[in-house]
């Protein structure tokens, strides 16, 4: 068999393998509407988060700044007690980290980490509660999970590919480096566009929901626009484009709004002193 005929047979076994773990698990479906692929429990999601969380808690220090700390805390508050029971769970750990770096991420189990560096980009409460209801929405919709399960049954299929070409490929990437949070730590890739796009759509409302205005999302991605023309923020490393992500938020916004108004009136009305 020739290079060109061979290389057809092992993709065509991967495609196979592959195809047979999707379908032998069940889908779940993202705030969206979106089919994902999910076949982690949840309970091996919360305890891969909290390693990871351990991980990044060990290298990186804790900010000692009051004021930012107690910012983070009353919008995060203010965001997830609007969220449904089985959303909130049992509680969030929301951290601040003494690092300038422009960045957020999330781990699934409700943890979220926010770097000092963030408030160079976020002016007010509301740019904050962007930023905070982006992560949210990432642990809800559940990404990491979507990540982890996707990149295991492609590997299972290189795995099941090599085999058959007489190979012996091993699955021996730790999963706890597919959790999808911040690339400072290192082992950790970051979600792909489609879910960050999600994450903006999915955290607009969430914020409009809380009594944050939405239309503040607008200046605060312009902000991160002029941060990268100096050094691209690592939360913009795979994010999508400025005019993609402007574009989804500006046709989404109207909706939002419309949360926002009913948010104020029945009295959702933050106040973070920032």
């Amino acid at each position: 068999m020739n290079q060109i005929a061979t290389f057809t047979a092992l993709k065509r076994v991967q495609t196979i393998a592959v195809s047979a773990v999707i379908a032998a698990t069940a889908c779940s479906t993202s705030p969206t509407g979106r089919a994902q692929l999910s076949f982690m429990s949840d309970r091996d999601m919360r305890e891969m988060g909290q390693q990871a969380f351990s991980q990044i808690k060990a290298q990186t220090p804790l900010s000692r700044d009051s004021q930012a700390i107690a910012v983070v805390r009353c919008v995060s508050e203010a965001i997830t007690s609007r969220l449904p029971a089985d959303q909130r769970g049992a509680g969030w750990e929301i951290l601040v980290f003494d690092d300038n770096a422009v960045n957020a991420f999330a781990l699934p189990g409700n943890k979220i980490g926010v770097y000092e560096g963030i408030f160079r980009a976020a002016r007010n409460q509301d740019q904050l509660a962007a930023v905070i209801g982006h992560e949210v929405a990432h642990v809800i919709a559940e990404h990491a999970n979507e990540r982890v399960s996707t990149t295991y049954a492609t590997q299972m299929g290189v795995n099941v590919a090599q085999a058959a070409a007489g190979g012996s490929g091993t699955y021996s990437g730790q999963l706890m480096g597919l959790l999808g949070a911040g690339a400072t730590v290192g082992v950790i890739l970051p979600f792909n566009r489609k879910q960050e796009s999600e994450a903006d759509i999915v955290g607009l409302d969430l914020m409009a929901r809380a009594g944050f205005d939405p239309a503040q999302s607008i200046p605060l991605w312009e902000n991160m626009a002029r941060i990268g023309q100096e050094k691209p923020p690592e939360f913009l490393s795979t994010h999508p484009s400025d005019e993609t992500r402007m574009a989804g938020l500006r046709k989404k916004l109207p909706e939002a709004e419309t949360l926002y108004r009913e948010a104020q009136e029945k009295g959702f009305q933050p106040s973070c002193g920032f």
